[in-house]
């Protein structure tokens, strides 16, 4: 590499030229930084205000466009809060709390029906944990809310040849599976609530699974069904060649700082 060149010199002073005037702060110079700063101050402060309401409207927004984005080009973008918007279904339909039902069968004792009325009545947990993404994403701090998985085994009742849990979803193609010991850990929800705000459509609203130490593919959106099975079938992208263990930072071949 050649070496730097060396620095022009200094141009010789002129005696005869007289030395710039000095900024007076009393004149030109103050008023105009005390605006610019006044400026600043209050175009930081709108931003402050506006910017649970400036996410919201971007995170409406990107969620509903995915839902029927044919090129999938959504789930590029950063949303509110750093989110970004998968579906891997055409189009997803929306449910209310009149319409909303979640099954639990298979290999249970006593299948059941619930409502979104009778979910919100059983007793409910609140988990605040890192959301990572297997493609790289991470959300920090994101609180959760809902019934443990395992006190709805414990209601229907697990059959004793059931080691598996397998999820199903209203969007009509989507599904995962856990071990029947992944499942009963105490930070596995059928999840209600995220960000202290009734679970939005975007978010696989208005019930999800969120499984907390585990990439979130595993955290199935718009949760219909949960059945007990002998044996863990893989889900939509392990049969893509995702990990059916998707433990954050042990798995997919990446090294991400744990979740749970």
């Amino acid at each position: 590499m050649a070496p730097a060149p060396a620095p022009a010199p200094a141009p010789h002073a002129t005696p005869d030229a007289a030395p710039p005037p000095a900024a007076d702060p009393d004149t030109e110079g103050a008023p105009v930084g005390r605006r610019t700063v006044l400026a600043v101050l209050g175009l930081g402060a709108a931003g402050v205000a506006a910017a649970p309401w400036l996410q919201r409207g971007l995170e409406g927004f990107l969620g509903s466009v995915a839902g029927s984005d044919p090129t999938k080009l959504t789930g590029l973008l950063p949303g509110g809060g750093g989110f970004r918007y998968y579906s891997v279904a055409a189009s997803v339909p929306r449910k209310t709390a009149a319409d909303y039902r979640l099954t639990v069968g298979g290999l249970v004792e006593r299948p059941a029906e619930f409502t979104l009325r009778a979910l919100r009545a059983l007793p409910q947990t609140r988990l605040v944990r890192d959301v990572q993404c297997v493609t790289g994403w991470r959300v920090p701090d994101t609180p959760f809310e809902g019934v443990r998985l395992s006190e709805l085994l414990d209601a229907v009742g697990v059959r004793p040849e059931a080691g598996a849990v397998r999820f199903t979803c209203f969007d009509g193609v989507y599904s995962e599976s856990l071990t029947l010991d992944q499942a009963r850990r105490s930070d596995v929800l059928v999840c209600l609530r995220m960000r202290d705000e009734p679970l939005s459509h975007a978010h696989g609203g208005p019930v999800r699974l969120y499984v907390a130490p585990m990439y979130f593919y595993k955290s199935a959106k718009w949760l219909s069904g949960i059945s007990l099975t002998r044996d863990v079938r893989p889900g939509y992208w392990e049969e893509r060649g995702y990990d059916i263990d998707a433990w954050v930072g042990r798995s997919n071949g990446r090294d991400d700082t744990p979740t749970a």
